[in-house]
């Protein structure tokens, strides 16, 4: 498998996965055009999309999805709520609804993690292939621990580090905005982010992802730092860690 970030974070979100011939997405959380560019700087004409995986319906996973429906009609997966809530956001698409937690999509085998968020339906997923696979989770306020042992030992994790928490605490956001973040159905903190990873990693893993980092709560040095210092403090390992960022593709990523 190949990976790519096309951007992540609160203004748009969306990554790109391809095995073989199958190129897929998930989220489309940015513009067509946006997309379009970032795609064929990576040398894949947009219409070779097959499928389109919605973790949920906030506007920074779903915005561009109407506009590049319409134009490249690739297929999206979705589970029910998602579907009742993407009707009323677009007029007509190609759809398949995963009636279990696990599909498959070509020769990419998914799983799918419920995750907590004030979003319904909420989802992230684990994608593998010929004995590779990658974790995608972000948008949650907490992982189940029913989870851990589906989610441990990946070769890699793109995982939500939204925010560091006293510069949440002490920022400009309203009250009710703070708890909201900092809630069950919020997003994952550094330390959150940290811990979570420092849990599943294991001998497979070769690469970290922080995604979704809050423009005005997080900084890269934050998120890597605290990432770092708890995988220290744990005796685990990871060959690179790397920050995604908003409006800037990562380099492909081979697992």
């Amino acid at each position: 498998m190949r990976i790519s970030v096309l951007s992540s974070g609160s203004k748009g979100n969306s990554v790109l996965v391809c095995e073989n011939n199958t190129k897929i997405l998930i989220d489309l959380g940015v513009t067509k055009s946006y997309a379009e560019e970032k795609l064929k700087e990576l040398d894949v004409d947009p219409r070779e999309i097959k499928a389109i995986l919605i973790t949920h319906t906030h506007a920074d996973h779903v915005q561009g999805l109407k506009v590049f429906l319409k134009k490249y009609h690739p297929k999206l997966y979705v589970n029910k709520v998602i579907l009742s809530l993407l009707k009323e956001y677009v007029d007509d698409f190609d759809y398949e609804l995963y009636e279990t937690s696990n599909f498959k999509i070509d020769d990419l085998n998914i799983k799918v993690i419920k995750t907590s968020h004030d979003a319904k339906g909420s989802v992230g997923f684990i994608i593998s292939s010929n004995d590779k696979s990658v974790v995608y989770v972000t948008d949650t306020g907490y992982i189940n621990n029913k989870y851990f042992d589906a989610l441990k030992n990946h070769d890699l994790y793109i995982m939500e580090s939204n925010h560091d928490i006293k510069m949440l605490m002490e920022g400009k956001y309203p009250y009710y905005l703070k708890q909201r973040i900092l809630s069950d159905k919020g997003h994952l903190s550094n330390n959150d982010a940290s811990y979570y990873l420092s849990e599943f990693i294991g001998d497979n893993t070769k690469t970290i992802i922080l995604a979704h980092l809050s423009d005005d709560n997080n900084t890269y040095d934050l998120a890597f730092n605290t990432l770092k210092k708890v995988l220290k403090d744990t005796n685990k390992n990871v060959e690179k860690i790397l920050i995604a960022k908003q409006k800037q593709r990562t380099d492909w990523i081979e697992v």
